[in-house]
């Protein structure tokens, strides 16, 4: 049995990878096509500042991070339909003040500790059992959520406004996917870290676009591209002792740009096959054409 596995902090922590991985970039897909990958950077934000208010009122901080993004989220979305604000000025507004907050809050309590790291930037030695309950149990609502609406998020992602048009309860839709993103970004911090997690809802979306074709395959693709990304960034974390969260994010990273690459090369071949093709084509109709012309008359 390799090392790694005799230790019951890292199985935890590695089962905490799959389960992270798997659900992050599944609804992150919708986020991404629908261009509001901001708003998991917002509430990561807004979870910081939970923490902030957890550590200094010395109570649970995951429950009070769950609380404080599920509010932010229905704010933003809520500002967002009613027009009082446009998506992008909302998000900013609670991005900044969330942050604010978070700092005027930790200079309050005495400022960084070891705790506060470990929801910054995720540490496998924080993640316990109650921890991969919550995970699970996430990991469950989420499976449910889409395979019961998969249509209509689907919908609601390519025309919200035709969606709207067919009867889908797209306002309720956005409000489920923003509280999602924000339970995910708050039992998540204790493997990526609040800061970092936004990444890993965002990234491998952008390499399953780039290998699949069709919403079912992209969602597919991003959790395997997800889980891929977290098991191997917190195994090369165990053994080079680094900080688990950025290992997972600069993985996922590497795996973006070598697939851009592969793209890129691949599609230069393509060209390149393409315009000998064309090259050939156009010099066989020049020889024929020429052949013909100079055939002898035919008695």
């Amino acid at each position: 049995m390799p090392e790694i596995f005799q230790y019951e902090f890292m199985n935890r922590a590695i089962i905490a990878s799959v389960l992270v991985g798997a659900t992050a970039p599944a609804f992150g897909v919708f986020l991404v096509l629908r261009r509001l990958s901001l708003i998991a950077d917002t509430l990561s934000h807004v979870a910081l500042a939970g923490v902030a208010i957890a550590l200094l009122t010395k109570t649970f901080a995951p429950v009070v991070a769950l609380i404080a993004t599920t509010t932010a989220a229905v704010s933003i979305e809520e500002l967002r339909m009613r027009r009082l604000l446009p998506g992008d000025a909302a998000l900013a507004v609670f991005l900044y003040g969330a942050l604010a907050l978070a700092v005027v809050l930790i200079s309050i309590a005495d400022g960084f500790n070891s705790t506060l790291f470990s929801y910054l930037f995720g540490s496998v030695l924080t993640v316990t059992q109650t921890d991969l309950w919550w995970m699970a149990s996430l990991a469950v609502v989420i499976t449910v959520f889409m395979l019961m609406f998969s249509s209509e998020l689907a919908q609601i992602t390519f025309d919200p406004d035709l969606a709207r048009i067919n009867g889908v309860r797209v306002h309720l839709l956005n409000l489920g996917l923003a509280v999602l993103t924000g339970a995910t970004i708050t039992v998540s911090m204790r493997v990526v870290g609040v800061l970092l997690v936004g990444a890993l809802i965002v990234i491998p979306v952008l390499v399953s676009l780039r290998i699949t074709q069709g919403m079912t395959r992209t969602v597919v693709a991003s959790s395997l591209v997800g889980v891929f990304v977290a098991v191997v960034g917190m195994v090369i974390a165990y053994y080079a002792d680094i900080a688990p969260g950025g290992t997972v994010v600069l993985t996922a990273i590497t795996l973006l740009v070598a697939v851009e690459l592969g793209t890129f090369v691949s599609r230069s071949f393509g060209r390149h096959n393409r315009q000998i093709e064309i090259a050939n084509h156009s010099h066989s109709h020049e020889s024929h054409a020429h052949g013909t012309a100079d055939d002898p008359p035919s008695d």
